[in-house]
């Protein structure tokens, strides 16, 4: 899965693989793999202007998540 490099305190890049709708997140913690996530949440993360707000608001707490690393 490619990630896009993003600038904020907290994650490092985003990716996300359309076949399986699993949304990538890098954090400088680990990695993290979001179930579900439509294409739409994806692609306004990867706009936002302020990435870790976005997360905070619309992923965190809303899908079902697997550590990766």
């Amino acid at each position: 899965m490619q990630r896009h490099p993003v600038i904020s305190s907290n994650i490092k890049s985003i990716g996300y693989d359309h076949t399986s709708s699993i949304l990538e997140v890098e954090f400088f913690s680990g990695v993290y793999h979001y179930h579900s996530v439509p294409e739409t949440v994806f692609s306004a993360f990867l706009s936002a202007a302020s990435h870790g707000r976005y997360f905070a608001q619309v992923v965190k707490d809303r899908y079902s998540y697997t550590r990766v690393r």
